[in-house]
């Protein structure tokens, strides 16, 4: 099929189609005038693309996930790979509750300004507070770093 026909039926832009291609997640065949044609399996293709970005994976990761061929799928590598993302999600859920424990203290501790005291003096005031161990700050275990080095790398996280 051209690509027009695998945009109309996948849903996405035949750009992000020749941007799947070009960073090597879709292989096209290309006739004598230059056109791309896709085999039916580009379909599966691209929509296992869009289900593993929904689940958090990179197109890095995805590139190392899909085979070649997608009748020969190696069980045991992707079950591996996918409990390991559930492991990177619950470590960052575990920072991020950390984070807002921490913001709602810090919240607290702003809030508890005496009214005589203007924000400069308040701010002294929880940064010290803060420092002398006060008001705690969560730690960081050893899983939530590693996962912040790899979401590091991979860029910021996109929405939408």
């Amino acid at each position: 099929m051209k690509i027009g026909e695998l945009a109309e039926r996948t849903g996405l832009a035949a750009s992000r189609i020749r941007f799947y291609e070009g960073i090597g997640l879709l292989k096209a065949e290309r006739q004598p005038n230059g056109y791309r044609t896709y085999s039916s399996q580009a379909v599966v293709v691209l929509k296992l693309i869009a289900t593993a970005q929904q689940a958090g994976f990179s197109l890095d990761e995805i590139r190392t996930l899909l085979p070649p061929d997608l009748m020969q799928w190696k069980h045991a590598s992707l079950m591996e790979t996918m409990r390991g993302k559930v492991q990177d999600i619950e470590a960052l859920e575990s920072r991020l509750a950390q984070s807002k424990a921490h913001l709602v203290a810090l919240l607290a501790e702003i809030e508890a300004k005496p009214e005589e005291m203007d924000c400069t003096a308040n701010a002294k005031r929880v940064l010290s507070r803060q420092h002398s161990g006060e008001v705690k700050t969560p730690a960081l275990g050893a899983a939530d770093v590693t996962t912040l080095r790899k979401a590091k790398r991979r860029g910021p996280l996109k929405r939408g």
